[in-house]
């Protein structure tokens, strides 16, 4: 008898939590608005293309096409701006008791003058300071000075001398000198002092600057 209650209980227990979660599913389903329209101008009646539409505090938005049309799902409650650089930001609030749940608007969008600080323009007192002035300006190197300057010879020594070994060349290092080693085991090694390839090569570096000192 307390078995076939306990399963009674647990049947009426199931069934009542099926029964909210589908009302919470339908109260979801029925706030959710499918918003569209077109934001225009309200001067000209004109179009307003790659317009925000953006759902406020919920990091939700879209876009306007090139026609100004758009189309977001909202929730019913939620306040929704509408914003374009030149004009002024506009927000509306969908309506919580809205019947149905598609909801059009034709937003205007209003220009927004933006007022800039007074700029004085003054010439030089004399002929001499602007001549000066002009002379010694900087000028930034354009592109094709800085394609030069990076690709010079004495760039890439700076740039080969500050970078390491890749893979490849530390495996041909080491076995270089493992090559040396094992040729001269057993005997003195030359001395490269009286060798005209090694006093050649040590001219030459010293010529580049390569042991100048880097600050």
């Amino acid at each position: 008898m307390r078995k076939t209650i306990l399963i009674i209980t647990i049947a009426l227990l199931c069934l009542k939590k099926q029964a909210a979660t589908a009302q919470t599913v339908d109260i979801y389903r029925d706030s959710v608005v499918q918003l569209y329209g077109v934001i225009m101008t309200a001067d000209s009646l004109k179009a307003i293309p790659f317009a925000s539409v953006v759902v406020d505090k919920k990091g939700r938005g879209t876009i306007t096409n090139n026609d100004g049309v758009f189309s977001i799902a909202v929730i019913k409650g939620e306040h929704i701006t509408f914003s374009c650089v030149g004009f002024k930001d506009r927000t509306i609030l969908i309506p919580t008791k809205l019947e149905g749940n598609q909801y059009s608007v034709i937003q205007l969008l209003v220009n927004d003058t933006n007022f800039l600080p007074a700029t004085i323009l003054k010439p030089r007192p004399t002929r001499a300071q602007f001549e000066r002035d002009f002379v010694s300006a900087k000028v930034d190197d354009d592109l094709y000075e800085t394609a030069r300057k990076n690709t010079s010879m004495s760039q890439k020594r700076v740039i080969l001398s500050s970078l390491p070994y890749d893979g490849k060349e530390a495996v041909g290092a080491s076995l270089t000198q493992q090559a040396s080693k094992y040729y001269y085991s057993g005997q003195l090694p030359p001395m490269n002092i009286l060798n005209p390839s090694a006093w050649r090569s040590f001219i030459n570096s010293w010529k580049r600057g390569d042991y100048k000192t880097k600050k």
